[in-house]
């Protein structure tokens, strides 16, 4: 069984990674999309709103499955589950200079590779920071993030 991991904070998921994590699934029998937390950063929504957002956008998809990737290197996760590749979106040359040594060094660890997929176009301009912004100032946001994203983003605005 070919299995990959697609990691990432997903705060929150927008379109963009679905969009790369639909494709690592028709590229791989198993995906696994771990979700990460760096206690350096803040986030809007907590592990557990992560977790569900991710799996209720993602349960359609064949192979998939979302589960929090806890604490540790991302290396060491992949071994953990089977996983021989990890599957990372990149929107730009400075995506690709900011994973290109993590791919090194995690293949050096524990032998997985990094597969590397070029964002489709209409999604290159989106991060999950600049989603979160757009939609604190009330702008609209329904083209770039699944539903349930939408309604959680959008909630408080709507009780106002």
């Amino acid at each position: 069984m070919r299995r990959a991991v697609c990691p990432g904070s997903f705060d929150p998921l927008h379109n963009g990674h679905v969009e790369v994590i639909a494709r690592a699934a028709g590229l791989f029998d198993e995906v696994i999309v771990a979700v990460s937390t760096n206690y350096a950063k803040k986030y809007r929504f907590s592990t557990e709103e992560r977790l569900e957002l991710a799996a209720k956008t993602l349960e359609s998809l064949p192979g998939v499955s979302v589960v929090p990737m806890g604490e540790g290197l991302l290396a060491e996760f992949c071994r953990e589950h089977g996983a021989g590749a990890i599957v990372k979106g990149l929107r730009s040359v400075q995506d690709y200079q900011y994973e290109l040594p993590m791919a090194v060094m995690n293949r050096q660890l524990t032998g997985v590779e990094t597969v590397f997929l070029a964002a489709e176009s209409s999604f290159t301009h989106l991060s999950s920071s600049l989603i979160k912004e757009v939609a604190a100032l009330g702008g609209d946001i329904s083209g770039y993030v699944p539903a349930a994203v939408l309604e959680r983003l959008t909630e408080g605005r709507q009780r106002a």
